[in-house]
């Protein structure tokens, strides 16, 4: 058995919060668009990584996930965030700091509760 990548869904009350943070911040492109209908959806994009961003009241009031996103150059990515988006690091974990478990990381976290955990082995 084989699977070659894990898509999460993320649900959001106000989809625009995870666009915010995902596309403008993060600089995930929409691949699939449906974001005008009944019920607003769209799948976002980024090297080989998906996640699909879905408007759901019920659903994003259970649960506000905390995700881990790897890179090779976090440096570069605090400073993009740092410099454009500061309102969204994490106020716990607003700098690159080393981790017991030998990772270096840093947090954002939306204005609906998202965390995105960056890290670097």
């Amino acid at each position: 058995m084989k699977f070659n990548k894990l898509i999460p869904n993320i649900f959001y009350i106000d989809i625009q919060i995870g666009l915010h943070l995902f596309v403008e911040c993060l600089e995930f492109t929409i691949g699939y668009d449906d974001l005008k209908s009944e019920n607003p959806l769209c799948v976002i994009e980024k090297d080989t990584l998906g996640i699909f961003l879905i408007q759901s009241k019920e659903f994003a009031e259970k649960d506000r996930p905390e995700l881990r996103l790897h890179t090779d150059t976090i440096e570069e990515v605090h400073y993009r965030v740092q410099s454009k988006f500061p309102q969204l690091l994490h106020p716990n974990l607003n700098s690159i700091t080393l981790r017991p478990w030998g990772a270096k990381e840093f947090a954002l976290r939306d204005a609906s509760g998202v965390c995105v955990i960056i890290q670097q082995w």
